[in-house]
């Protein structure tokens, strides 16, 4: 079973943290949201997303990639929890994966949360085009949620086994496998599984410490986590040991009904609330989440 030992982890008081998309932004106003974010005690943790090119705005515009500059905000960064929602598993082989994860996690001393998923549909469509300008293939959903599984499985015995080993999946095959170094969480860093398809729910039950969805429609988000539950019953896996998480899009024009989703979304048994900050981030947003926002949703 995942380890559950970790706050992050571990089913009860809410926890609030931001996603700052590094996407048609610069790296100077990303750092200043991190800094800023590291200064507030109600926020916990922060994330990236994982795409090569925008999926909104200028086509042509920046885009950041996440694994490289997670490192970075890490060492601009002293407390927050850090992590990627989610890694797409069609990027980066997952033994590579395994690596760089481990470097994050070491460079922070040991406040990574490890997010994957199975990575982009194409939807929004814009998130096609990210497979071929990089020479990426774009496997049908069935395999790339197999190939997910196979991934957990291999990256946990990366972290954890102290000897090299072979692993001759269907998706991935690995020959004298061995991490070294580990990461600084034992047994491994928490797992984060993305996503809401039925078949990505089981991954989650199989293998992971959170689950996160996007929030928005609030009766299928409770619909999929019954499922979740469900499938970790289905495995003998009791589904409290599984920290619900959600993302909560901010616009600083209607706090209001920002607080009503976190409302909701707390009534509904998410205690992990990742709060997406609009771009161009405004100055002072950090503080202004705590403040108009997590503070109101916890008194």
């Amino acid at each position: 079973m995942p380890d559950t030992t970790h706050p992050s982890a571990r089913p009860g008081r809410p926890s609030f943290g931001v996603m700052t998309a590094p996407s048609q932004v610069g790296y100077d106003d990303l750092v200043r949201v991190w800094r800023e974010a590291d200064e507030v005690p109600e926020i916990e943790h922060a994330w990236l997303f994982d795409h090569l090119m925008p999926i909104w705005g200028d086509p042509e515009g920046p885009t950041f990639e996440g694994w490289t500059l997670l490192a970075a905000l890490a060492a601009q960064t002293r407390r927050l929890r850090l992590g990627v929602m989610v890694t797409s598993n069609r990027f980066r082989p997952p033994a590579l994966l395994a690596k760089i994860a481990t470097t994050v996690d070491v460079a922070s001393g040991g406040r990574l949360d490890f997010g994957i998923g199975v990575g982009s549909r194409p939807n929004p469509p814009e998130a096609w085009r990210e497979y071929p300008a990089h020479g990426l293939p774009f496997h049908e959903p069935a395999q790339a949620v197999a190939s997910l599984a196979e991934a957990c499985v291999l990256i946990k015995r990366l972290w954890t086994e102290e000897k090299p080993f072979d692993f001759h999946g269907e998706h991935h095959r690995l020959t004298g496998a061995f991490g070294s170094p580990k990461p600084v969480q034992r047994p491994h860093p928490p797992i984060l599984v993305g996503g809401r398809s039925a078949a990505t729910l089981r991954v989650a039950a199989a293998h992971a410490d959170l689950w996160n969805v996007p929030g928005g429609d609030i009766d299928d988000v409770v619909r999929r986590s019954a499922l979740l539950d469900r499938y970790c019953a289905d495995i003998g896996r009791d589904p409290a040991s599984i920290v619900r998480s959600i993302h909560v899009p901010v616009d600083t024009g209607r706090p209001d009904a920002v607080r009503d989703a976190v409302g909701e979304a707390l009534e509904a048994g998410f205690a992990h609330i990742v709060l997406g900050l609009p771009a161009p981030f405004p100055e002072g947003i950090a503080r202004w989440v705590a403040e108009e926002v997590i503070r109101p949703s916890t008194e």
